[in-house]
């Protein structure tokens, strides 16, 4: 009977804790999101396009919570160190988030331009994608040092909203462009996102202020 409240009680934060913190990394105006984008718009290869950034961010997603956890598994004064810069850094990104709130931002994507071969696109999507430094930080650093906050049974449930996180805004962007793109061309559009994702990003950072304040 003690599994019950664990599952019910403990699984679904961490799991909207993975969602909201890899769904306000990934949000943003990018090449990599353009270029779904574009491949939704011209509807070239897309699900092949959309499965392998999602794909690749639930990877690297998995090897940062595992390998942040093993090496931080007998160092919990270190583990403690990074879940307190992760919250510095959430913080300000959230700032950030905030102040491009204020600020008229648009995201295009054109749908003239060469017609891609299934490898040529598959090659763009991991030019985009892996060739990003930001990608490693977001996702092995940043998001593998959180995730390795929890416990051995928790952590699979983190990985898993982050990367359903991953898969929903990439098929987001890739299946819904059409009705997407004029949405996304308004400045408004990505103010109300951005004001959405600074106060997701400082919630998190609370959230792991606490949990390391409760671990003292």
């Amino acid at each position: 009977m003690t599994n019950l409240p664990h599952t019910f009680t403990n699984v679904l934060p961490v799991f909207i804790q993975g969602l909201g913190l890899s769904l306000g990394l990934i949000v943003a105006i990018g090449a990599q999101n353009a270029f779904v984008l574009r491949q939704g718009l011209r509807r070239e290869h897309v699900g092949a396009v959309v499965l392998f950034c999602a794909l690749a961010d639930a990877l690297l997603i998995t090897a940062g919570v595992m390998g942040m956890a093993q090496a931080l598994g007998e160092r919990p004064d270190v583990a403690r160190a990074l879940a307190l810069a992760g919250a510095l850094f959430l913080a300000t990104y959230g700032w950030q988030a905030l102040l491009r709130a204020r600020q008229a931002n648009q995201l295009r994507a054109a749908e003239t331009g060469t017609v891609l071969s299934l490898a040529g696109a598959m090659a763009q999507a991991a030019a985009f994608t892996l060739l990003n430094p930001h990608v490693y930080l977001d996702t092995v650093l940043l998001v593998g040092s959180i995730g390795a906050q929890q416990s051995a049974a928790l952590r699979p449930w983190f990985i898993a909203g982050s990367s359903v996180a991953s898969l929903f805004w990439f098929g987001l962007l890739g299946f819904g462009a059409r009705w997407l793109a004029p949405w996304f061309a308004r400045p408004k559009a990505w103010q109300i996102l951005d004001g959405l994702i600074g106060l997701t990003m400082w919630a998190i950072a609370f959230l792991l202020v606490r949990q390391v304040w409760a671990g003292f």
